[in-house]
């Protein structure tokens, strides 16, 4: 069957496809996810409120220095819903805080590397479900901006294994970090250096489509790769500049301008990253890193694919039912693993218990024993001062007796001043 090109003469009506399917995605609206790496202090943060216009991230302030350092590397989304001319945008920026950042950095990308893999894994399995949505979220990494150190010496040890280890699974675009750092002559010298080694060390970095039906666009995408990796200044502050006010920074000997071509790539990085390559990255992700990944999950469940030998390679050869019966049983080693662990920490507990129950017991025994020596000894105390209590009485009742006897045993005394008188009136007569 054969298909041959002919012009209707008369309107029909699907040359109003596009205009169908522009009105479809502007209702539905358009979702973004754009990660940044690097390690602190290259202005990553500023950069993004820079891009998106907005205070996306806010300043954070330290009262202790050693909160500034993360143990690891952490991944945090931040979300935000933009609306500009009718056409809503749902932002995601993911921050990897920690990057880099500590002595040992051997494999401080495989947070990131996971994360990526898991969002591939979550847009997966909402797209094998039974039931599913007229629009799948999808919060797959579209971008990945690389902040490489201004350093002057070209790729650091770090950069080449993060980007070698990240590059089969989300477009990479190397960002220099604080060009105002560089002459205009260091700036291309070092951009030479970086590329050399990216070319090198085999590093595959987001390739700009080549539109061979378009020569403006093939001249623009051109553009865009001789400035590669984009050295860029990032600043939301507003300065003046002789007669008119610019975003930028002020030093000492000038200022450097956020949206000027002649100081920065940001305006270049700004119109390729939102302006006229968003959607073709997003059809990159999916049409060759999410692909890529789904291939070879896929491959994993089902067995290899006739016809494709790297399938073949990286696929274990077994069927559905042996694929089931091995999962079935690493699933019942790993829960009786897990039970011989949970009833050796019981068994653990157990004897803790016991053996803490023995130690109050003997201490309950030690008390008893104590408090008894004590009220035996009370008691004998008692018991002996009753005694001498009751040979006291008894000794006080006899001298008391004897003390009776001894006034009783006396004559009653006599009056002596009747006595005179009577002798007187004796003698008168």
């Amino acid at each position: 069957m054969t298909a041959t090109e002919k012009s209707v003469p008369n309107y029909v009506g699907f040359a109003n496809l596009p205009n169908q399917v522009f009105r479809k995605a502007v209702k539905r609206g358009f979702q973004f996810t754009l990660m940044v790496v690097g390690q602190s202090g290259l202005g990553k943060s500023t950069l993004i409120n820079s891009l998106f216009l907005s205070d996306l991230y806010q300043d954070t302030a330290y009262t202790n220095p050693a909160l500034r350092i993360p143990k690891t590397t952490e991944i945090r989304s931040s979300t935000m819903h933009m609306m500009e001319n009718g056409v809503h945008l749902e932002l995601t920026v993911v921050d990897t805080p920690g990057f880099g950042d500590l002595v040992d950095n051997s494999a401080c990308w495989r947070p990131i590397l996971d994360h990526i893999d898991s969002k591939y894994d979550e847009y997966l399995n909402a797209e094998s479900r039974v039931t599913r949505g007229a629009q799948l979220d999808d919060h797959r990494i579209h971008c990945c901006l690389y902040f490489i150190t201004p350093s002057g010496h070209g790729l650091k040890e770090l950069d080449v294994a993060f980007m070698k280890q990240l590059h089969d699974k989300v477009n990479i675009v190397p960002i220099i970090a604080k060009a105002d750092t560089f002459t205009p002559e260091e700036c291309e010298r070092f951009k030479a250096i970086v590329m050399q080694e990216i070319h090198s060390y085999g590093i595959k970095i987001y390739q700009f489509p080549d539109a061979e039906e378009d020569e403006d666009e093939t001249q623009a995408n051109k553009k865009l790769k001789e400035r590669i990796p984009f050295a860029v200044v990032g600043s939301n502050a507003v300065v003046e500049a002789g007669s008119k006010k610019v975003r930028g920074r002020i030093y000492p000997w000038g200022i450097a301008e956020v949206d000027s071509l002649d100081h920065c790539d940001f305006v270049v990085l700004r119109n390729m990253l939102i302006r006229t390559h968003m959607q073709d990255l997003k059809d990159v992700t999916n049409n060759v890193h999410y692909e890529n990944f789904r291939c070879k999950k896929l491959a994993g469940v089902v067995g290899p694919i006739a016809g494709d030998p790297k399938v073949v390679s990286n696929a274990p050869s077994r069927d559905p039912l042996a694929q089931f019966e091995m999962e079935k049983r690493e699933h019942s080693m790993k829960m009786k693993k897990m039970e011989q662990e949970m009833e050796e920490v019981f068994e653990m507990k157990v004897v803790e218990k016991q053996q803490k129950l023995k130690d109050i017991e003997l201490d309950l025994n030690r008390r008893k024993e104590t408090m008894k020596r004590q009220l035996e000894q009370q008691s004998r105390d008692l018991t002996e001062r009753r005694r001498q209590f009751e040979e006291d009485k008894r000794l006080f009742e006899k001298e008391y007796q004897e003390w009776m006897e001894k006034m009783e045993a006396q004559p009653p005394p006599q009056d002596i001043k009747g006595g005179g008188k009577s002798g007187k009136k004796s003698h008168r007569k």
